[in-house]
């Protein structure tokens, strides 16, 4: 529970901190994959511990004799099972243990399978609503031992096991058992009290005023709102969690900021993908692409912002930004905010050299990202800056090799890219990171004999290719080449 406190980002703690934080999704799920395996583990043991105890009654054994000892005030028992005529499922349900651990296994099976990439990025109802089933898993736990199936003895001193087995009703007197008693509160108590307050916490920020200032309908089913805050700051690279009372008074979502933290408002894109998105393109838009009046449009509470922020690119005089498909988005508010400060000669900024990839399956998803290229390429050509930041689109799929033979084709007798309208022309493909990689070292020589210069490297996407591209960035940092690569891998 601990892994998916969302409040830890906001405790004032370092950044180095905050980054293994940023990384309490990957905790989240292998912690559920190693409960998933003892869950395994632990029903087998007891499934088969049950199979023995029923069976105790039957033959002559030491279990036996155990079994069929009288139940004296609740204390001379060991074995749960009472009927001596009864089958392993029947005692098992018979139970607090067995009732609590069945609805345990219920609730943990459905948060599981509700958590899959695609369900949560197409049906993220419907795995936001089935993990509220936490709730149940944590008060079955606190449940399943209250029973005490597990016993001990307390009168060692006047029966002694060894001494006495097989003497029961002899030399020996009646041996006493009891439960310790349930001992898993224990362990939930303190992160079940840190979770209820963070949720009043969040309570407390949603009813904070929130004022839209403006709603923008981008093509491709995607809607821009610009957000005031009363003390509301952010760094680049944050999200936060929005909720539509009007659309669902449980419902949060998370959106990466797209604006810059040098502006006076935020802003979010949203991709209308799921239920919760498009109805709140509704509530803005209507059925039709005018946006409706601000005194219109639904309330919305703003939760954040999270995550830590990306300012380690203040670090280097070289930047490289690659995002991948939706990965891209992050990059919006850190272009932006880079600019901003470049512009107004920011004394923290050392960054002279910005080199930006972005690979989608194809740019119509993320027109609005295409926009923002275009106003920044803009706006660079009018302070004369033109090769601070230097793009690449890579389109990967979408297109035969003749529509990219003809378009290229296009492209020579035109002064802008036929499919972005940006002025850099869009590759076909994907890209040939390691003559990338050599390019960049070439264009960044080290600074004297000793020194080599640092390029950040920025990635927000896809695991596979995050292997890769740490991988050249270690091969490639190197003092034949001059250059050093520091990789970074941002969350989203």
């Amino acid at each position: 529970m601990l892994s998916f406190f969302r409040g830890l980002d906001c405790c004032g703690m370092g950044q180095n901190i905050q980054r293994l934080l940023d990384k309490n999704i990957k905790f989240h799920r292998f912690i559920a994959y190693v409960i998933c395996l003892f869950t395994v583990i632990h029903i087998s043991a007891h499934v088969f511990n049950f199979e023995n105890l029923v069976r105790a009654y039957d033959g002559s054994s030491l279990q036996h004799s155990l079994s069929i000892m009288d139940d004296i005030g609740n204390k001379t028992y060991i074995n749960p099972v009472r009927n001596q005529n009864s089958d392993t499922p029947t005692e098992v349900f018979r139970t607090v243990a067995g009732v609590s651990g069945f609805l345990i296994t219920i609730a943990l099976i459905l948060m599981v399978t509700s958590s899959t990439e695609l369900l949560r990025r197409s049906y993220f109802e419907v795995f936001w609503y089935t993990h509220h089933l936490f709730s149940v898993f944590f008060v079955g736990l606190i449940v399943h031992g209250m029973q005490g199936l597990l016993r001990r003895q307390t009168n060692t001193n006047e029966h002694d096991p060894e001494f006495c087995k097989g003497m029961i009703k002899d030399k020996c007197p009646v041996p006493n058992f009891e439960s310790s008693g349930p001992q898993t509160w224990k362990w939930i108590v303190l992160p079940l009290s840190l979770y209820f307050i963070e949720r009043c916490i969040r309570f407390v920020r949603s009813l904070q005023n929130v004022t839209i200032t403006k709603v923008i309908n981008h093509p491709s089913n995607v809607i821009e709102i610009e957000m005031k805050k009363p003390g509301f700051s952010y760094c680049a690279g944050q999200y936060v969690f929005l909720q539509c009372p009007k659309i669902s008074k449980l419902e949060w979502h998370p959106f990466t900021l797209t604006s810059s933290p040098e502006e006076e408002t935020f802003s979010v894109h949203i991709r209308t993908v799921g239920d919760w998105t498009t109805a709140l393109s509704k509530a803005c838009t209507g059925d039709g692409m005018e946006v409706r009046d601000l005194n219109e449009i639904p309330s919305i509470s703003v939760d954040g912002p999270f995550g830590t922020s990306s300012s380690d690119y203040f670090k280097y005089s070289t930047c490289v930004f690659i995002g991948a498909g939706i990965g891209v988005t992050p990059f919006a508010s850190i272009l932006k905010s880079i600019w901003n400060r470049h512009e107004h000669s920011c004394a923290s900024l050392q960054i002279k050299k910005v080199y930006f990839y972005w690979i989608c399956p194809d740019t119509n998803a993320f027109e609005w990202f295409a926009q923002l290229l275009e106003s920044l390429e803009t706006q660079m050509a009018e302070k004369g800056n033109r090769g601070f930041l230097q793009y690449n689109i890579f389109l990967t799929r979408g297109w035969s090799k003749e529509e990219a033979r003809n378009i290229m084709v296009r492209d020579e007798t035109q002064n802008v890219d036929v499919i972005t309208g940006l002025k850099q022309k869009t590759h076909f493909g994907r890209p040939e990171w390691t003559n990338i990689f050599k390019n960049i070292a070439n264009d960044n020589p080290r600074l004297d004999c000793s020194a080599r210069a640092d390029v950040g490297v920025f990635f927000c996407g896809p695991p596979t290719l995050s292997h890769t591209l740490h991988t050249l960035c270690d091969q490639y940092s190197t003092l034949q080449e001059g250059v050093k690569f520091y990789y970074n891998k941002e969350n989203f």
